[in-house]
């Protein structure tokens, strides 16, 4: 037997009855469960990163569960239903295709002959987004802008990067790469002064994570100008220094040594033979 969506909607249904359901799930609320989505989606994207696609099966379909959590609650309040989420999604992913779908109808079919060129492409999406946005603005803004649709709740990182390409699609960027640069040790510079401003007493006390905000907002700046996904780069460096430091273990405990009895000296001088070896 095999189980299709409408399965999936009616199982949501029965752990949300208030009287034969499951108690966890109806006492839970959509703030209740955001953790447990983002945890989901982190899986996902694990296990794509580790090329365990047995894995990803399921880590998707826990993330689906998530999404059909979200739905049922919004039908129960009369906000929305999975069917009418599914409806909106198909059709802005049609009117922000036109170049697939060029009568605005899933049936219309595009000449491969007249198919227009990436650069046409993204310039029609981001100009349809924007008037998506401008007729449907968010609540919280109290002025329309272009910035609109950001996502709060996205990482820092991931955020400063949307940012930052948003405003360039409206020409406010650096003409090259080149000043980054400069405005890189200028925001060194300035986090060197709050610092010592802040061991002798006379800073604000909030200038640090001012200053430390300035200087990784322009690291996302760089990263972005040379094509690297900045949280895959950070990432690439949090394994690189964890697989490092589980070899100076590896190799204290070969040696019947332990760690928190070595010199800062010692263990750097493992780290570098670590590294050389990598590098051979």
């Amino acid at each position: 037997m095999s189980y299709s969506i409408e399965d999936l909607k009616h199982l949501m249904a029965r752990l949300r009855d208030p009287d034969t359901g499951c108690p966890w799930d109806t006492r839970q609320t959509f703030a209740s469960i955001v953790p447990h989505t983002l945890e989901e989606a982190y899986e996902v994207a694990d296990a794509i990163e580790r090329g365990d696609y047995p894995h990803l099966k399921d880590e998707l379909g826990d993330l689906l569960f998530q999404v059909i959590f979200y739905t049922r609650m919004g039908q129960e309040q009369g906000h929305f239903d999975f069917d009418s989420v599914v409806d909106q999604l198909v059709s802005k992913l049609i009117r922000r295709h036109p170049h697939v779908f060029p009568e605005g109808t899933l049936e219309s079919e595009v000449d491969p002959r007249n198919r227009p060129d990436e650069v046409w492409i993204k310039a029609s999406w981001e100009r349809i987004k924007a008037e998506e946005r401008a007729l449907n603005p968010r609540p919280e803004a109290a002025t329309a802008s272009r910035l609109d649709g950001v996502a709060r709740t996205l990482p820092a990182m991931a955020r400063a990067e949307k940012l930052q390409k948003r405003a360039s699609n409206h020409g406010f960027d650096w003409p090259d790469i080149e000043p980054v640069f400069d405005k890189l040790h200028e925001e060194i510079d300035e986090l060197k002064e709050a610092w010592h401003a802040a061991q002798a007493g006379t800073g604000p006390t909030d200038a640090l994570e001012d200053e430390l905000g300035d200087l990784l907002f322009v690291c996302v700046n760089l990263a972005r100008f040379m094509k690297v996904n900045p949280e895959q780069a950070l990432k690439r460096t949090n394994h690189k220094f964890e697989a490092r430091f589980r070899a100076i273990e590896s190799r204290l405990a070969d040696e019947g040594r332990d760690m928190d009895d070595e010199t800062l000296a010692a263990l750097d001088a493992i780290w570098q033979q670590v590294k050389g070896v990598e590098n051979e």
